[in-house]
């Protein structure tokens, strides 16, 4: 039985949706893996809202637009800061759990804000605690279902999208289904590049389909890296959350000198672009494959009960961050990027919507303010939902509105190519650009031919980077170019591709 509406994603930005949908019919949640696999659960450092008493919602707009480095949507970013307290007071009425100090909540500060707003639950389990919530809400209401390890393979388009191809994998078969209207709430891409600290699941998929079908997508050349990943030979790039350096986490290299006095006054606090680069200078300049990122000095048991998660999955793997300091390297971490959509999340192609990181609302411009992405997914959630309640309901996809791909698609394992078109990002795409290194990537890519649709998504979004990376002819936010290190008013712009047409600037 087709469902009134199609949310593809269970993360936090799908499942607030979901929740706002079920009061106009039946909505139906899909996920490529496990319920609990997405990048909402990896969210550590926490949920940024102008909530404490000394703070307001102008300051955390002005921080949020300064972040941002002349490209935020001053509307979008007005809509994030406005709309997020009362979001975040409904969430604590369902259950979310949040640290507090004796019976007030527990703000902390982290890099580029100038208040302590970030709210987080369990240490550094923040995302975790969000999606449980809204878990939890979803699964009480009868119009909600839930299907795992069902991964969307194409969306169906007959004037408009009218549903999606889905691959069950544990049926081992694939079958349409239609909807009223469908929301991308896919996360991120990540996983188009080598190193990320991204889930397996986030490989770009939303972007790549919502491309295909017609879609536009805006400002996908600016990827946040992360400036502190765990670099451990044969560890995950695990996450070591921004909020270390917020408690005071120092950056030395493998000679045991602090460096960040050399590229910003900020030092350890300066926005995590800047960061990034300087950690991947510093790790040129020393010939070594990481730094160190050293919070000893605040004691074993302070950071045992503050980042219990990172304290306990870095000894998993050899490193006590309460005595010893961590291996740490930049690594793929955020898309500012994304599907193009209003505040309401509606796309250019008729009942298509999408929400959280795959969307491109403009709130986090040319490089997202920290923690401002999980207020984003449940924010611009919200509004999704009530606007996919409007959403006419579509002409029935005749035949010819299946792809053929999709009817002949199959998950096969294709683990070389991906890992190519990772290489290939990594090293063409990554931290520091150059034309000439763009303009290699997109022939590498041009000729490779992945078989798999992960493999496929993967290597369109690589794609989609790497043309825009080059159209963009300036160093801005995540953005930064050898061949033009400075900014540049001209591209004060946002970035615009779909399949009928090149790259412009709105």
């Amino acid at each position: 039985m087709n469902p009134d509406f199609l949310v593809i994603g269970a993360g936090v930005a799908g499942l607030r949706a979901a929740i706002e949908l079920a009061e106009a019919g039946t909505v139906l949640v899909v996920a490529k893996d496990s319920l609990r696999e997405s990048s909402s659960e990896y969210a550590q450092g926490g949920i940024a809202v102008a909530l404490s008493d000394d703070d307001e919602v102008e300051l955390h707009e002005q921080d949020t637009l300064y972040a941002g480095d002349g490209l935020c949507d001053r509307v979008a970013v007005r809509t994030l800061v406005e709309e997020g307290p009362a979001a975040i007071q409904e969430l604590i009425e369902w259950g979310a759990a949040f640290d507090r100090e004796g019976n007030k909540l527990a703000f902390t500060r982290e890099a580029a804000h100038s208040r302590n707003r970030i709210l987080h639950a369990h240490g550094d389990s923040t995302g975790r605690e969000v999606a449980r919530t809204l878990y939890q809400k979803a699964c009480s209401l009868p119009n909600v279902t839930f299907r795992s390890y069902a991964a969307t393979t194409e969306l169906l388009v007959a004037d408009g999208v009218t549903g999606a191809m889905i691959w069950d994998a544990k049926a081992q078969r694939e079958f349409p289904i239609q909807a009223r209207a469908v929301l991308l709430a896919t996360g991120g891409l990540g996983r188009v590049f080598l190193n990320t600290t991204n889930p397996e699941v986030a490989t770009g998929d939303g972007v790549a389909m919502a491309y295909r079908a017609g879609a536009e997508i805006g400002d996908i050349e600016f990827v946040q890296f992360h400036p502190t990943a765990l670099a451990v030979e044969g560890a995950p790039r695990f996450l070591l959350s921004e909020a270390l350096r917020g408690e005071g986490a120092l950056l030395r290299n493998t000679h045991g000198e602090r460096f960040m006095e050399r590229y910003h006054p900020l030092q350890e606090l300066a926005p995590r672009d800047v960061v990034a680069r300087a950690i991947s200078s510093e790790m040129t300049r020393t010939g070594a494959p990481h730094v160190f990122l050293d919070l000893t000095h605040r004691g074993e048991s302070f950071i045992r009960a503050r980042f219990p998660r990172i304290y306990e999955t870095c000894l998993r793997y050899g490193v006590n961050i309460g005595t010893d300091a961590a291996p740490v390297a930049p690594a793929a971490h955020y898309a500012m990027g994304g599907v193009r959509t209003d505040l309401d999340g509606r796309t250019n192609v008729a009942r298509l919507f999408a929400a959280g990181e795959a969307a491109c609302t403009g709130v986090h411009g040319a490089n997202r303010l920290a923690s401002n992405s999980l207020l984003e997914g449940v924010v611009f959630g919200i509004r999704a939902g009530r606007a996919m309640r409007e959403a006419d309901s579509g002409t029935d996809p005749c035949p010819q509105g299946i792809p053929q791909t999709a009817q002949k698609t199959r998950l096969e394992t294709d683990r070389s190519l991906p890992e190519d078109i990772q290489r290939i990002a990594w090293e063409k795409c990554g931290i520091v650009r150059s034309a000439e290194g763009l303009r290699e990537a997109e022939a590498l890519l041009e000729v490779l031919a992945p078989q798999s649709p992960e493999g496929r998504n993967m290597r369109q979004v690589a794609l989609l980077i790497a043309r825009c990376a080059l159209a963009r002819k300036e160093s801005r936010g995540a953005q930064f170019r050898t061949d033009y290190p400075e900014k540049s008013e001209a591209f004060a712009r946002h970035s615009v591709v779909c399949k009928q047409a090149d790259v412009t600037f709105r």
